[in-house]
């Protein structure tokens, strides 16, 4: 699980996030959306243990990131929108690496399976500059998920993926979470995030706007108008025109 509270990261006088509290439960899926700038890569990179948060706490599985950092990060994965790979090793060697590095036994039959899962069974021997945006994309996650983590971390995971892509890596999401990681997914896709995503927290200006299930954020937003879609509801709650409402 993850429990975040109070969680702050200043950049300077600049606040990219204020004061943010939320919990994601074992099989829960959060969607974590607002529109640029409102804080959304910066909460990621702080749980993620990437840059530290100014002030707050973050538990990862039950890990303090910030007291025992090791045990949280060896329980979690965290997929940035741009994904980072070794120029010369191939995707075998990756997955072998990533094994190496999180002490992961007998890994071969998990790496085949992931590599048949995201489609790159074909491609063990390639390098990096041989694979296209998605299927890099791809490797990325295989290597993210080789080592069973509890708690994923997504920014913006359909970028580079062609159709089929999405739909697999949608499957891919889902199942982990019904395995029992407690998934955060970052997008401005919304309808990715209507269709696999439990909860929502909307982010504006760094604050948080709204936190609950689908069905309680379009309830609050929707108005008189219950059948809203996603994309109406969070232009609603987004509106540069009305003030920052308090979650309840």
């Amino acid at each position: 699980m993850v429990e975040v509270e109070g969680l702050t990261k200043l950049y300077g006088d600049l606040v990219a996030v204020n004061a943010l509290s939320f919990a994601v439960r074992p099989g829960e899926v959060m969607g974590l959306v607002g529109p640029n700038g409102a804080g959304k890569t910066s909460t990621l990179r702080c749980l993620a243990g990437v840059i530290p948060c100014t002030r707050g706490r973050a538990r990862l599985a039950g890990h303090d990131l910030t007291l025992n950092p090791l045990a949280a990060k060896q329980a979690l994965a965290y997929f940035p929108d741009e994904p980072r790979l070794f120029d010369y090793l191939t995707v075998a060697q990756h997955l072998n690496f990533t094994a190496r590095l999180y002490q992961v036994r007998q890994h071969e039959t998990q790496a085949h399976a992931l590599l048949e899962e995201l489609e790159l069974a074909d491609k063990t021997t390639a390098l990096p500059g041989e694979l296209s945006r998605g299927m890099k994309q791809k490797l990325a996650i295989a290597c993210g998920l080789l080592h069973a983590p509890l708690v994923l971390l997504f920014d913006e995971p359909l970028t580079g993926l062609d159709p089929m892509g999405i739909r697999r890596m949608k499957d891919t999401i889902l199942r982990r979470a019904r395995a029992g990681a407690a998934v955060i997914l970052s997008s401005h896709l919304l309808h990715l995030v209507e269709e696999i995503c439990s909860h929502l927290l909307i982010l504006k200006g760094g604050r948080m706007i709204v936190h609950g299930t689908l069905a309680e954020v379009r309830q609050r937003f929707a108005e008189a108008e219950p059948e809203s879609s996603l994309e109406e509801v969070f232009f609603r709650a987004t509106d540069a025109t009305l003030p920052l409402r308090a979650p309840d």
